[in-house]
């Protein structure tokens, strides 16, 4: 079998900054990829619009006239 040698802790390591570092409040309708027209209200979900490829905060689940839901939970 062949020998494995890890070094931790290199000087050339590469490093990911996070820009959000030291923000001491974050709002869900600050990030770029949600949109929020109007005020939230209680109940409101995300829901994925693949127009705008953006998350859209909505009281409904089913807009317009199909009404068609289908939710799938996974396997878990």
């Amino acid at each position: 079998m062949a020998d494995i040698k890890v070094r931790v802790g290199q000087q050339n390591a590469t490093r990911v900054i996070s820009s959000l570092a030291g923000a001491s409040t974050l709002s869900i309708t600050e990030l770029s990829d949600v949109n929020v027209s109007g005020t939230l209200q209680s109940g409101m979900v995300l829901v994925f619009n693949g127009d705008t490829q953006k998350f859209d905060a909505t009281l409904e689940l089913t807009p317009g006239s199909a009404q068609n839901l289908d939710i799938n939970g996974g396997s878990f």
